[in-house]
């Protein structure tokens, strides 16, 4: 394995799991509901997000270069958390990635698991049934995670 294959790989590691700490442990209930918003209340929810978030993966990667010894760049680092942030800040706007979602044929999946898909779950007495998950949240999560690919990809490459 060359170096930069090794960086990248621990990279990589180090934003996957900056992200899912930053997605559901940092991030406050308020950013979360308010973040897909119209206007400058979903704007600023969502950059308070993203600003949390993006700290988070600050916190993974600088254990990561302290215990391996990673060689990283400003650049690359400015460069790949950067596209990473606006990324993230863009597809969680909401409206942004339902309207990829349906550009891409991907509708109705992304309606999957709420009340709103042709075929949603029911209960008893023909109310919507609660789900472990929805179709929009493994959007959002896939989206996040090509991203997050790019982001190590840019560190490593300028690193």
């Amino acid at each position: 394995m060359t170096d930069s294959a090794a960086v990248f790989a621990a990279v990589f590691a180090a934003l996957f799991v900056g992200h899912s700490v930053g997605d559901h442990w940092v991030q406050s209930s308020c950013q979360a509901a308010r973040k897909g918003l119209p206007g400058w209340t979903g704007r600023l929810a969502d950059t308070r997000h993203v600003l949390g978030l993006t700290l988070t993966k600050g916190v993974a990667l600088v254990a990561a270069v302290a215990v391996l010894d990673l060689k990283l760049t400003a650049a690359g680092l400015v460069a790949g958390l950067g596209v990473d942030a606006v990324t993230h800040w863009w597809a969680d706007r909401r409206t942004t990635l339902a309207w990829l979602a349906k550009v891409c044929g991907k509708a109705e999946f992304y309606s999957l698991g709420t009340g709103a898909h042709p075929v949603h779950p029911v209960t008893v007495k023909g109310t919507p049934a609660a789900t472990l998950g929805t179709g929009a949240y493994a959007l959002d999560q896939s989206f996040h995670h090509v991203w997050l690919f790019v982001a190590a990809l840019i560190i490593a490459g300028l690193s």
